[in-house]
């Protein structure tokens, strides 16, 4: 059985996996789950049967059957030792951790969709102040990591990508896409376009997915 990804094109856990295949040149089939269509796809039973969190994305290669974006990588990272996503040094493969930590647990957790639903919906917060929320805490977050990020190499740590990589590009594009400016942040700006030149990164980008609109 090939491997399979259980993905929604816009959902940034979902690229940071992407990414992390591309880059290890891992054959994989993508499989859609729309997280809005129909109520949500990820909420069915059979999906719900998969994964009982009902999130993307999920992982299945027939060893491994896993959700969480950052043990899906990890795993690839030492099922398929090349290139790698992880530091051989214990000190900075500790750096590209707490780097990808501050992104994935700080700054994407307070911006994904069942967040922002339950804002609209049970709490009936206006779109206005939803949308200040997610830039709020995204501009927080990138503060930290473009001082985490310091340096003159072409990727957050160092001459290729790593972790820290496939998880900032992704919160790039919804710093984009919340409209948040990013004048401040000059490194995780100049990360990002050298990460984006790379073919493995552009093929994980949304708008390259099956699913996307």
């Amino acid at each position: 059985m090939p491997a399979r990804l259980y993905s929604y094109w816009r959902s940034s856990a979902s690229y940071r996996v992407r990414i992390a295949l591309n880059v290890k040149r891992v054959a994989h089939e993508i499989v859609p789950v729309s997280l809005v269509a129909d109520g949500g796809e990820h909420r069915k039973d059979d999906y719900r049967a998969r994964n009982p969190q009902m999130l993307v994305p999920f992982f299945d290669d027939g060893r491994v059957a896993t959700g969480q974006s950052q043990a899906i990588i990890e795993y690839l990272d030492e099922a398929h030792p090349a290139p790698k996503l992880l530091p051989d040094d214990a000190a900075a493969r500790a750096r590209v951790r707490a780097f990808a930590g501050a992104i994935c647990s700080d700054i994407q957790p307070l911006q994904n969709l069942r967040v922002l639903q339950y804002l609209d919906r049970e709490l009936e917060i206006s779109e206005v102040a939803r949308m200040d929320w997610v830039r709020y805490w995204i501009r927080a977050g990138f503060e930290a990591a473009e001082v985490l990020a310091a340096g003159d190499s072409p990727f957050t740590f160092g001459d290729s990508p790593t972790l820290a990589d496939a998880c900032l590009v992704p919160q790039m594009y919804n710093a984009r896409r919340f409209e948040l400016p990013l004048d401040d942040f000059p490194r995780l700006v100049a990360i990002d376009a050298a990460c984006n030149e790379l073919d493995a990164f552009r093929r994980a980008a949304p708008e390259a997915q099956p699913d996307a609109p």
